[in-house]
C-alpha cells in the first residue's frame, strides 16, 4: 500500500502542475469518468481493470482532442460530453452485469490496501513512461502553456505534445483508480500542485513539492 500510495504520488504531481498550469481541471475530471468505463469493461471482458481503464482512458483523451478541434464547441462542452457519456455507458454495463455493483464501490472510493503486486508492476512501470515523457515534452509543454502563438513560430509540435500529455494524465488516471478512487482522482492532480504553488517560484520547484 506504502509503495502504491508513493509510486502514484510522485508521477501524480508534476502531471498535476501541468493539468493546472493549463487549466484542464474538468478535462482531469473526464478521464475520471472515463475510467469508471474502463473498470466495468475490464470486469466484464476480463482483460484487468487497470488495463481496461487506460484503453478507455486513452480512446477518450483522444477523443476529446479530435473534437476540440471543432470551434463551433466550446471546450467545456466538449469534455462535458465525453465524460458524461463514457459515464453513462459505464452505469449501463454495470447495470446489466448485475454482480459488479459491490466490486465498483472500491474504484468510486479506492481501496490502498487491497494493491495486488501486478498492480505495483502497472503503477511505477506507468510512472516511469509517464515522467519520462515528461522530461522529453517538459520544455515545448511549458511553452506551450505560457503562449501557445509564440511555440508555434519557435516550431513545437503542438498536435503531438498536446496528445502526449492528454494520454499521459489518462494513464496516470487508469493507475491510481484503485489508489484513491475514481472520485478523487482529480482531487489528487490539482490539490497539491496548488498548494505547492503557494511555496515556491519556479516550475521544477513546484513539481517535486507538488510530488
Amino acid at each position: 500500500a506504502a509503495a502504491a500510495g508513493v509510486g502514484v504520488a510522485l508521477v501524480a504531481g508534476p502531471v498535476g502542475c501541468f493539468v493546472v498550469w493549463r487549466r484542464m481541471v474538468f478535462f482531469g475530471a473526464a478521464m475520471a469518468h472515463s475510467a469508471l468505463l474502463g473498470v466495468a469493461l475490464g470486469l466484464v471482458l476480463g482483460i484487468g481493470v487497470t488495463l481496461g481503464a487506460m484503453i478507455v482512458c486513452s480512446i477518450a483523451a483522444i477523443l476529446v482532442v479530435i473534437l476540440s478541434s471543432d470551434r463551433r464547441l466550446s471546450d467545456d462542452t466538449v469534455l462535458g460530453v465525453v465524460a458524461h457519456a463514457a459515464l453513462a455507458v459505464g452505469l449501463v454495463v454495470v447495470a446489466a452485469s448485475g454482480g459488479m455493483r459491490v466490486e465498483m464501490l472500491g474504484f468510486l472510493f479506492g481501496d490502498i490496501l487491497a494493491v495486488s503486486a501486478a498492480d505495483l508492476v502497472w503503477i511505477w512501470s506507468a510512472g516511469v513512461v509517464v515522467l519520462g515523457l515528461l522530461v522529453w515534452l517538459g520544455r515545448p509543454l511549458l511553452a506551450l502553456t505560457i503562449h501557445e502563438e509564440l511555440a508555434v513560430v519557435e516550431g513545437v509540435p503542438i498536435a503531438v505534445v498536446r496528445v502526449t500529455f492528454c494520454l499521459a494524465v489518462a494513464v496516470v488516471t487508469a493507475v491510481a483508480l484503485k489508489v484513491v478512487g475514481g472520485l478523487l482522482i482529480v482531487s489528487l492532480l490539482i490539490i497539491p500542485p496548488a498548494a505547492a504553488r503557494q511555496l515556491v517560484t519556479t516550475p521544477e520547484a513546484m513539481a517535486v513539492w507538488a510530488a
